[in-house]
């Protein structure tokens, strides 16, 4: 696009391949998020020594902080992302489930708002029964979330979400909401322009998780049909567009074993596994986001999707310990290639990865004209993926990739804990 970067970080990401491949590069603090990638003031410091005209939040940290996205705009700092309020309506899961609900979207039953007490929070489960889930209400990524299954659980998964989600997000409200029994976790990604226009790019299933967290994502999902697909995107169209959305957002759906759905959240920002939907749809989403934020209309208003593209993150850790983190100095690295085969990374051979931040590493992404096409393509390219000196989920997905349950595609997000039983 023809535009300089500019890389912040933190002394602990000083070697890590974005601060290698920017114009320019601000060591933001300490290896402590608080004191570097949670630091508003010394971002917008590095912003201003290199004169810089946006922010891009990436997917983590302050990429759904309405004071900080307020701050740029302040700042006279292009944010490259929704608008404060929409972070504000959309990105606080609790006040998402109120303007969904408001737009006519399907709900999950639950807490109104914020659960401000234990004693609310157990009146609530009373109310509409166990299971619930308690969910951290500024963030994702599985952090800050609970699943109760007896009354007598609630106090400790109440405090312990809190507490987490104060540490990931600095903001410990969380919300509750019934949790419904073996779904399959599908999401439709959109993007919005500052006139008016926006459109679905279609879905991705997100089902494959441990504790919240995805570790695999496809699209499209051969689990709904054209018909189920076509409604879910356009009440995340309605959704988006009872707010007026700007930029690139994710909503969020359980669908249950009859293909009912049911609106779970939405994140204002570019998700990890944005690639899938790029590689099916031909569409470069963070140009697009750069695009929006510059006031550009979006490239395609009708959005035409082929073949089938599958994600595996690679996570720095041992799943034979229970995914037990796994940083260290990496002592060989050899990408897999080909064509329809992508990596996107920030290691390499000699590269030490620090023990402060999530553990992925990488993301492993295949597209083919089929899904099972996709899959082989997938455990072709997992056998020649080669990372040494730490251990790494490779393994997991190249499990995964043989499983008579994952082939069929029957699973949903207990699929994990199925296979520990298995």
């Amino acid at each position: 696009m023809g535009i300089k970067t500019v890389a912040v970080y933190s002394d602990a990401d000083k070697d890590s391949l974005h601060v290698r491949f920017a114009d320019e590069a601000v060591c933001i603090g300490a290896p402590i998020s608080k004191e570097s990638y949670l630091n508003i003031p010394r971002i917008l410091s590095a912003a201003d020594i290199t004169n810089s005209d946006a922010i891009h939040p990436g997917y983590g940290f302050l990429a759904e902080n309405a004071e900080f996205a307020e701050i740029c705009i302040d700042s006279r700092l292009n944010f490259v992302g929704p608008l404060p309020q929409m972070i504000t309506s959309m990105g606080n899961k609790s006040f998402a489930k109120d303007t969904m609900r408001a737009a006519g979207v399907p709900v999950v039953p639950g807490s109104d708002g914020v659960v401000n007490d234990l004693e609310e929070a157990k009146q609530l489960v009373k109310k509409i029964g166990v299971p619930v889930m308690i969910k951290a209400s500024a963030g994702g990524g599985g952090k800050g979330m609970r699943i109760v299954r007896e009354e007598s659980e609630i106090e400790n998964a109440y405090v312990t979400a809190k507490a987490e989600a104060a540490s990931s997000f600095g903001n410990d409200d969380v919300y509750i909401e019934k949790f419904v029994d073996k779904p399959r976790h599908i999401e439709i990604q959109l993007l919005g322009d500052k006139h008016g226009n926006i459109i679905s790019l279609g879905e991705r299933d997100c089902s494959v998780q441990r504790r919240h967290q995805k570790l695999i994502e496809e699209s499209p999902s051969l689990f709904i049909d054209d018909i189920v697909r076509d409604k879910m995107s356009k009440a995340a169209i309605l959704g988006a567009k009872s707010v007026n959305y700007l930029g690139a957002g994710t909503v969020e759906f359980l669908v249950d074993k009859d293909k009912n759905f049911y609106f779970m959240e939405m994140n204002t920002r570019i998700q990890v596994e944005h690639p899938v939907t790029e590689e099916i749809t031909e569409m470069d989403l963070i140009r697009e986001q750069i695009r929006i934020a510059n006031g550009e209309k979006l490239s395609k208003k009708k959005i035409k999707m082929s073949g089938h593209s599958i994600e595996c993150r690679i996570n720095a850790e041992d799943p034979e310990n229970n995914f037990r983190p796994s940083p260290g100095l990496v002592t060989a690295f050899n990408q897999p290639g080909g064509n329809g085969v992508r990596v996107d990374t920030h290691c390499y051979t000699g590269y030490r990865i620090p023990p402060y931040y999530d553990s992925m590493i990488g993301k492993l992404i295949t597209y083919a004209p089929t899904r099972n096409e996709a899959i082989r393509k997938m455990s072709r390219a997992l056998d020649e993926f080669i990372v040494e000196g730490i251990k790494t989920t490779i393994p997991f997905h190249q499990m995964i990739m043989q499983n008579d349950k994952f082939l069929a595609n029957d699973y949903d997000t207990g699929f994990i804990d199925t296979l520990k039983k298995d």
